[in-house]
């Protein structure tokens, strides 16, 4: 089906970096019964070898061309306070383990110009991304000090709300973000990292946009006026990017991109409320799933995808726009779009429907790392 560009994707990726917004293989390990993240961060799975109960190992990244990756390290919301802190550090050093177990593929870079020279030496430049601002229990300190350990991005909330910013899937508390919300949004800003919107209510969307002196990113997010997920980004988000500079840089997840999953959803969110269990909590909803007798989930493929990354292209412009598959992160993603190795496809894709390469190169990973490199250039002024 996609013929001679799927070469032609293939050789762009060789001297373009593909930029992934998220990626949540530190979890997914964490959760194989032969790890122990208090001794290694991979004893016991050699991500050389190919991994099939994962999404991520280091053969099918290097087929999918992925030459910069922001790893997630992600605190579930059941976890608070000290613990959420503690856990986020621990996500945070079993990165740092990995790069040091496999120094031929990884490298840690804290800076755009490190990761294209990582790129260049044939690494994967890897970024750290906190997903879950309750990580840092409400202290700018612990902000700061991820930011030491590499974090160059922290997703506001996660499924829930924090005490100063609302979530997309919880009920509104504080109508966006609260004054310490605006003021982590700007020591974020005055440190180099990321605001990352992904996660986060339109009101809090809108409220980070409004304080926010760099640009923001939406690290794993597709396109509201598409698919009506709560999770996605509303039309006048996407216009504001323009003026920020900021990414939205498009999921693959099928719960966010497929109108007809969004409505199936729906569904289990309903039967999972009647039940007294919590949609939100991914851990509780996949063992909810596992004896649910509703409806299977339609089939979603990578024609999907491709009408959210073209319509944010239309609504927010080219150079707007980015991907975040959210491998690891999540059971099942699109029919050709299964593992990272997959990037090729979505790019040929494109490139069939009349993508020029420079654009299919912006999307790929150049407009994240010119945002990432704005935010450093404005710390560096403050």
């Amino acid at each position: 089906m996609l013929g001679a560009s799927i070469e032609r994707a293939r050789e762009m990726l060789e001297t373009t970096p593909l930029v992934d917004g998220h990626n949540d293989l530190p979890w997914a390990l964490r959760l194989l019964p032969e790890v122990d993240e208090t001794r290694s961060a991979a004893f016991g799975v050699d991500l050389e070898q190919s991994q099939p109960r994962l999404h991520t190992d280091f053969p099918r990244l290097r087929a999918g061309g992925v030459g910069v990756q922001f790893w997630s390290v992600y605190v579930p919301c059941r976890l608070s306070g000290d613990s959420a802190v503690t856990a986020v550090v621990q996500q945070a050093e079993l990165v740092h383990t990995l790069a040091a177990q496999y120094p031929s593929q990884l490298r840690i870079a804290r800076t755009v110009e490190e990761a294209r020279t990582a790129f260049a030496d044939g690494r994967i430049a890897s970024f750290l991304g906190a997903e879950g601002g309750h990580s840092i229990n409400e202290s700018l300190g612990v902000l700061r000090a991820l930011y030491r350990l590499g974090v160059r991005y922290m997703t506001l909330t996660h499924n829930d709300n924090t005490p100063w910013a609302d979530s997309a899937t919880d009920e509104p508390a504080v109508g966006g973000l609260s004054d310490f919300g605006r003021e982590v949004v700007r020591e974020m800003n005055r440190i180099g990292m990321l605001v990352d919107l992904s996660h986060v209510a339109a009101t809090t969307m809108r409220d980070a946009l409004d304080v926010a002196e760099a640009p923001v990113i939406f690290s794993h997010s597709s396109c509201r006026a598409i698919a009506d997920h709560p999770r996605n980004v509303p039309d006048d988000v996407l216009r504001r990017l323009r003026d920020n500079g900021g990414v939205c840089m498009i999921t693959f997840v099928p719960a966010f991109v497929s109108p007809e999953l969004v409505e199936w959803d729906r569904g289990v969110r309903a039967a999972m409320a009647a039940a007294g269990a919590k949609h939100a909590d991914l851990e509780e909803r996949q063992e909810f799933l596992k004896t649910w007798d509703g409806p299977k989930p339609p089939k979603v493929g990578l024609d999907a995808v491709v009408a959210h990354v073209e319509h944010a292209r239309e609504v927010a412009g080219i150079d707007h726009i980015g991907l975040g598959g959210d491998y690891d992160g999540v059971t099942e993603l699109p029919v050709g779009l299964e593992d990272v190795s997959t990037y090729p496809n979505l790019i040929a894709a494109l490139l069939d429907r009349g993508w020029t390469e420079e654009d299919c190169a912006k999307l790929a990973g150049e407009n994240a790392l010119r945002a990432l490199s704005e935010a450093e250039a404005y710390a560096t002024k403050q």
